[in-house]
Formats: C-alpha cells, structure tokens, sequence
C-alpha cells in the first residue's frame, strides 16, 4: 500500500482495498463463471425464506453474503454479482410459471423454460444496476454504505413493483413475514422491510469489524420480536364466515364435457355452506353470462337465492361480458340489500399481463397459449367495498393483493375503508408448488400492512383466513374439494402506511431512495477529495 494510503482514515483504506480487491473473484484466481454461479446460489437459497418463514435468518445471511460481495468488487463486476443473484433468485422462486406456461398453455417445454430464464434475467437488471451504484458509490464507512445498499436496494425493488405494470412477487420484505421486522410493515409496508433488512445485513456482512453496531442490530430485532406491532385498529363485528375451495384442476375447468359436474360442485358447496358470509373462488363459475344461460338456464338465479334474505351474502368469483363487447374478471355479491337484479360488482383492476391482457408486441407470444378469456378489461381504480352486517369487505382478485400501494387507495376516506379484505383466486395453473404457500404469504403481509383481517377463497389452495396481525388462524388442505367455516373480526382504523399509501402511493419510496443514494454518493465524494 502506498504512504497516501497508509496516511488515509481507515474507512477510505477499507474502500480503496476494496477496489483493488474487486479486480479479483471473491479469491484470488476463481473465474468470473464460478463468481456468477456462486451469485446465483445465494440468490436461489434465500427463496426457501418465502416458503418456510421460520427461516428468516438465511435470507439475513444471503443478502449480507452479497454486500459483502459487492462492496469488494469493481463497478462492473458488481453488476455481474446483482444479475447472477438477480436471476439466481427469481429464477427458484418463479419457476412454477413454466407449468402455466407448458402443461396447460401448451407451449413447447424448452420456448417455456427460455421464457422462465428470459424473465428473470430482464427483472434482475434492476438489481445489477443498483449493485453497480454500490460499488460505484461506496465510501467504507458504515453508516454511509448501509444506506447506499439500502437505498439501492430499495430502489431495485421499487423498479420491479412499478415498471411495466410491475412484478413484486418475491419483494424481499415478504419472507420476513415471521421476523422481528415485520412490526415495521404497518409504518413502512413491504419495500420498506425490505430495504432496512438490506441496511442491516450490510452491519452484518461487517460484523467482525463493527461489533457494536451488530449488537445493536440485535438488541433491535430482539426488542422488536418481544412488543410485536402497535396497534393501530379497533375490533369490529365477528362475521361467520364460509370460504368455498372448488378444486378444480385446470385443465378441466374450462372443458366443456367436465362443466355441467362442475357447476354441480359449486352448487352443492354454496348450499351447503354455513357462514353468513360466503366467499367462492376467482372464476368459480367459469362461463361467461351468455354461456351459462344457453348451458345452465336459472343456474345464477337458483344458486343466489338463498343470499336475498337478510343475514347473508355471497361473494362469487365469475367472468363477465362478451366476446364482442370485452370482459372482465369480476366478483359479484348478492345480499338482502342488493337486489339479485343487481348485485354488487367489482372488477379487476391489476391484470396480469400475457394471462389477462397481451403487452404490446407480444401478440405472437401468447397466441401459442392455449389461456382462455387472454385479454380482459381493468375494473375501475378505487372501487367501494361490498357492505354487509354494518362492514365492508374489499375485495380482490389473486395477483391484485400483490401491491399493497393499490389496496392502501381503499382508505383514503376513513369512512369507507375496507374492514375485511377477501381475495379470491385460482393459482391452479401452477400446480402444487412453492407458489401456494407464497401467495399465502404475500397475503399475510397484507393483512399486517392494513392490520386488517384477509379472507382467503382460492380454486387449489390455500384457502384461508388470517386476521388483522397476519396469523392464519384457520385454512384448509391445499387440492381438496371444502368448506373452510370459521370466524373473522372485522377491524377499524388506519395504520401509517394505509394513510401515506393512500395519498402518496409508491412516490415515497422513490424518494426515501433517491435522498439515501444521494446522502451516500455525496460522503463518498467528500471522502475522495479529502484522501485522494
């Protein structure tokens, strides 16, 4: 080391050894290959968290192994580091999307797997850029370098929920569901555990050299696991509720020789159902109106009536509309107070593209899909909730409880906020995988965000219900045909991130990003021209 570099404070001797470092692998001799395979296994290790929350201290550790990476590295290799994990990640927790794709799309096994990879690859290039600007603006001290990564992280995220109509499925704050960090989900919402849990790994990632900082860490997590969230909801009324699991494989949902048995199913199930509140999965009557009067004349009529005397209600997933006048991805709901001429209605609003609507340029793609009903019409952005027994439950359909952002516009006014969420979906298309178990996650994640409770009806799995502290407290087995009977407290009141959310959107986090990579690159420069 040079007599300047002797000279300098230790933090910028730690970053500029780490810039000479960053022009090797993570020792001396391995091959940018085995630094990119080495990458993508810490990135795929920490999807287990998504499944098996108990685990949240590998996620910890995954992400403290790529500061550590990428605070040693050049400016480019740290961008290899951030795709490799990127890719490595999304990847192992995603692959389930081959299943929708080849077993019931019909599309070729290998177009399918390239599609998985293609994925992943263009949703990690966020996270190589941010790594990029890590590496680029690192000034080896810790506080200093705990926000960059921080906010970088926060920022990749960010670009992952917002552009292109957004993919946050394995936002990293959901697999800290079960952890200490999750008492921060009703002030920051999921990005915003994500991105402290990447400021903390990086006190983890220099532990050995900042003991008393990694104390502290722990001292706040371990004080955050004994007071649990503050409560900012009151209890409401306790419903009865009963949630209907179709089970329905999909590759017989849609088949018209299986359909009369399964609107038989349907049938039975709502009739026999107990709950004043019946919730059916996402198209559990899987016809447009127009076919299920030609195939099943007064089937709607038959089985909603029972719903037109006070004290109940039913909340039915169903398509509607017409092949020449659009359709949409609906849910109705009958009740004594909404006459069964018409009924409550709420139509999807976030679809999922190549699934329920065709992104521009990408006809092509999705032609070789066999999906049916492939290009639905958005529902409008801030429906009101269906009013039953004095509370209001907001509905949902499957993929929309993904953005939290687009739930929180819900409580704008205080008055009509939802009480109850209910999400109904049919994640059939991805057999029985990772993705069920996920899915219940995110949903949990939700309900600690809003501590409102989340009932959940779904075709396959997992139906349940979870209550306002994001606990499932009943649920049934995912691939059997039920009904889940329990009891849910509907809930009042607004947390911080429901009343920020619902007026500020995702815009907050753009900035809390912004103001932390400009606080960090800012002290990096200092440093620099301080000890050249």
């Amino acid at each position: 080391m040079s007599d300047a570099g002797r000279a300098a404070p230790p933090a910028v001797r730690e970053s500029q050894a780490a810039g000479v470092h960053g022009r090797h692998g993570f020792a001396a001799g391995w091959p940018g290959w085995l630094d990119a395979a080495v990458a993508a296994a810490a990135g795929a290790i920490q999807t287990i968290v998504y499944v098996h929350t108990a685990a949240w201290p590998l996620q910890w550790l995954c992400v403290a192994w790529l500061a550590r990476q990428v605070f040693q590295a050049s400016t480019a290799r740290a961008a290899g580091l951030g795709l490799a994990c990127g890719t490595g990640w999304l990847t192992a927790g995603v692959w389930w999307l081959f299943i929708s794709m080849h077993r019931y799309g019909n599309l070729p096994a290998g177009l399918a797997a390239l599609a998985v990879l293609l994925l992943a690859l263009a949703l990690s290039l966020y996270l190589a850029l941010a790594m990029a600007a890590v590496a680029r603006w690192r000034s080896g001290r810790l506080l200093h370098d705990a926000v960059l990564f921080a906010a970088a992280w926060l920022l990749a995220e960010l670009a992952r929920t917002w552009l292109f109509t957004g993919f946050p499925w394995l936002a990293s704050g959901y697999a800290q569901v079960d952890a200490p960090l999750a008492v921060l989900a009703p002030w920051l919402g999921v990005l915003g555990v994500g991105a402290v849990l990447a400021g903390g790994a990086v006190v983890l990632a220099r532990a050995a050299r900042h003991r008393a900082a990694a104390i502290g860490v722990a001292a706040l997590l371990g004080l955050a696991a004994f007071t649990g969230p503050a409560q900012y909801s009151e209890p409401g009324r306790t419903l009865h509720v009963s949630l209907v699991q179709t089970s329905v494989p999909q590759d017989e949902k849609f088949a018209a020789e299986r359909m009369p048995g399964t609107l038989k199913a349907l049938a039975d199930a709502i009739a026999a159902a107990r709950g004043a509140l019946v919730v059916a999965p996402e198209t559990a009557v899987p016809l447009l109106p127009s076919q299920l009067a030609e195939l099943a004349p007064g089937y709607l009529a038959a089985l909603v009536q029972p719903f037109e005397r006070p004290g109940r209600a039913l909340l039915l997933g169903i398509s509607l509309g017409d092949y020449d006048h659009g359709y949409t991805n609906s849910v109705l709901g009958f009740s004594a107070a909404s006459a069964a001429a018409v009924p409550y209605r709420y139509d999807k609003q976030h679809l999922v593209p190549f699934g329920e609507f065709i992104p521009t340029g990408f006809r092509w793609f999705t032609a070789r899909l066999g999906i049916p009903l492939g290009d639905f019409d958005r529902g409008a952005r801030n429906p009101p909730s269906f009013a039953f027994d004095g509370e209001r439950i907001a509905p949902n359909i499957c993929y929309e409880d993904l953005y939290g952002n687009e739930l929180a516009l819900r409580f704008a006014d205080a008055a009509a906020a939802p009480t109850v969420f209910a999400n109904v979906s049919n994640i059939a298309w991805f057999g029985d995988t990772i993705a069920l178990p996920q899915h219940l996650n995110i949903s949990r994640m939700r309900a600690l965000e809003f501590q409102r409770p989340m009932l959940r009806a779904t075709n396959t799995g997992a139906t349940a219900v979870i209550d306002h502290s994001g606990r499932v407290v009943a649920q049934l087995p995912p691939f059997t045909r039920d009904v889940l009977d329990a009891e849910v407290q509907a809930r009042s009141g607004i947390t911080p991130y429901a009343w920020w959310g619902a007026r500020a959107g995702l815009w907050p986090y753009l900035v809390a990003a912004l103001l932390g990579l400009a606080f960090a690159a800012r002290a990096a420069a200092r440093l620099r021209r301080a000890h050249p």
